[in-house]
């Protein structure tokens, strides 16, 4: 019975990972692995998790660390290094062991992607990796009366160089070392060589790997969805408690800089967690922290300054008989139930939630997105922000009834229910002459 227990959750897996897995193929995602990531134990199941995006279609970069390991070299050789403000500062003897360090460090990685073991997830794999001098870099130089020596900064990176080596099916391994056009090498931040590639690539997604499962509120609670600003201010508590040397704080400021650079989502993961990597990419909650760009389109709660927008986007669907007919009057005892989209101040999508309470059912009604825009997600997104709101209510499931959106509603998940699975107050207006078909969501 435990086989065909795991079969049937293997199987639900697929079916509710397959949105998902179309998002993301071709897609183009960046990796931040740090050098701490690489000491774990969970390390082979992040590579496993790597091959199976490579094989699912995903363009992916990985930028690696190697901050433990130089580490352990210095010791190694009796020779120290400091640092100022979180840079190592690096002169000619800690150069030559960084070096050693990162050439290790790319020997592992290679060979960790090119297991083909039989029985083992890298099985078929076949997984082409270029190394190659892509980070153009320049000296720090002095900077408040230090000499970094050989510490650098990126100053360009071979975007079309990266690109073909994409479109050649290989996964790009780059280190945090830089090259100067007299010849030099330069010891990088690898979150700073994550981000100029990621904004370099228009990536759709940076992610980092640190040792938190993400950024956490004060309850030790993940926060899952993080505008800059608000990142920004984890930021400054970050560096108010641990000073400089956490890889969540480093992780964090290339996440809001790669936003402010129009990279559309950065997450945070842990490289403790098992399967993390996948959880979060093919779960619909995840289970890390992302950081999205902050835009000039949201979703909120109506006000009455929005009626007119809200007749003008529904009354020509009433006209058409797809809505129900809604007086402005109506509009404006319910338009705590609204939900919109805006533009710029333009009410271009809206959605309202009645709650039943008693029954913890909601039903989702006037689900609408302008002409114009009717070929993105909005009215997904709208969906998906009524059933947030739905949950903070306590209940368990939306439905809707509609009359021509019923393929719509069905793929998304919606399930045909009969008219007694409504709610009493619903049922007792249900109108028999418009025969609605009646959708229900569970969403716990």
């Amino acid at each position: 019975m435990q086989v065909v227990k795991d079969s049937t959750q293997l199987v639900n897996w697929f079916r509710s990972s397959a949105p998902y897995i179309n998002a993301h193929r071709h897609k183009t995602f960046v990796l931040m692995v740090g050098g701490e990531a690489l000491e774990t134990d969970n390390f082979q199941h992040i590579i496993n998790d790597i091959a199976l995006l490579n094989s699912l279609g995903v363009k992916l970069v990985l930028v690696h660390g190697v901050r433990p390991q130089i580490q352990k070299q210095l010791d190694r050789h009796g020779h120290s290094s400091q640092f100022h403000h979180d840079l190592r500062i690096t002169d000619d003897q800690s150069l030559m062991l960084i070096k050693q360090a990162v050439g290790a460090v790319q020997i592992e990685l290679q060979a960790r992607l090119s297991m083909g073991l039989a029985n083992s997830p890298m099985q078929g794999a076949s997984i082409r990796t270029v190394i190659s001098n892509v980070v153009t870099a320049q000296p720090i130089g002095v900077k408040d009366g230090v000499d970094y020596c050989h510490a650098g900064k990126v100053r360009k990176i071979d975007v079309d160089g990266i690109k073909a080596q994409l479109e050649s099916g290989a996964i790009p391994v780059i280190s945090p070392l830089g090259f100067s056009v007299t010849g030099e090498v330069f010891n990088l931040l690898a979150e700073e060589v994550a981000t100029q590639v990621a904004i370099g690539l228009n990536a759709d997604k940076l992610i980092g790997f640190c040792s938190n499962t993400g950024v956490l509120d004060a309850q030790g609670r993940v926060i899952s969805e993080l505008l800059p600003e608000q990142a920004q201010y984890h930021i400054d508590q970050l560096e108010a408690e641990d000073g400089e040397a956490s890889g969540t704080l480093r992780f964090l400021r290339a996440a809001v800089a790669a936003c402010k650079a129009d990279v559309t989502r950065s997450h945070l993961i842990s490289y403790y967690q098992e399967g993390a990597l996948l959880k979060e990419l093919f779960t619909r909650d995840g289970v890390g922290s992302q950081i999205v760009k902050e835009s000039y389109e949201r979703i909120r709660t109506a006000t009455i300054d929005d009626i007119g927008g809200l007749l003008e986007l529904i009354e020509p669907l009433e006209k058409q008989g797809i809505l129900v007919k809604r007086s402005r009057e109506l509009l404006e005892n319910e338009i705590e139930h609204f939900q919109i989209v805006e533009r710029d101040g333009m009410v271009i999508g809206c959605a309202a939630l009645y709650p039943f309470k008693d029954e913890k059912m909601g039903e989702l009604a006037c689900l609408v997105s302008h002409p114009k825009y009717r070929r993105s997600a909005r009215a997904d997104n709208l969906v998906e922000h009524v059933e947030r709101k739905a949950r903070e209510l306590g209940l368990d499931a939306v439905f809707v009834l509609t009359t021509q959106s019923i393929h719509w509603f069905r793929e998304r998940g919606f399930d045909f229910v009969d008219i007694n699975d409504l709610p009493t107050a619903k049922k007792e207006m249900y109108n028999l002459k418009r025969n609605s078909k009646v959708l229900l969501r569970k969403i716990r």
